[in-house]
């Protein structure tokens, strides 16, 4: 990504013009534009900045195209984001992803998100962790946690 040269089309057509050029582009490359690319389009500024570190952090990668969609779904997956599944899924399908390996990538994150609630709760239950309901309520409350 040559920054200068955006930064000079910027200069040129300003950030309402490249915003829309983004879109466009985005709808070209992947059939459809997200709804959170849209609501920040709405300020130009955010939309041009989010997608240039997005840029930056795809183009300067040592992985593939297909594995870095895969990943994307992965996380989604994990943060029980569906609408970021259903994107990124249609994005790593277009990258050559078959079936096969979504759903591989969507057991391995349940598995991780399953995994990071019992290695929290288990900590909360044998007192290595602080109880945030018992914290929040305060000293004198009676504590209801296996903390004690």
């Amino acid at each position: 990504m040559n920054f200068e040269k955006v930064f000079a089309k910027i200069g040129e057509r300003g950030t309402d013009a490249i915003a829309e050029e983004l879109l466009r582009d985005i709808k070209t490359e992947y059939g459809r534009v997200p709804l959170i690319f849209e609501r920040m389009a709405e300020r130009p500024e955010i939309l041009i900045s989010h997608l240039l570190y997005k840029g930056a952090v795809v183009e300067t990668s040592q992985l593939e195209p297909k594995m870095i969609e895969l990943i994307s779904l992965a996380v989604g997956a994990a943060l029980k984001c569906s609408h970021c599944v259903e994107y990124h899924m249609q994005a790593a399908t277009a990258k050559g992803a078959t079936r096969a390996e979504i759903l591989e990538v969507i057991l391995i994150a349940g598995l991780l998100a399953n995994s990071a609630v019992l290695a929290d709760a288990y900590r909360v239950v044998n007192g290595s962790e602080p109880c945030p309901s018992c914290d929040l309520n305060g000293p004198d409350f009676e504590k209801t946690c296996f903390n004690d």
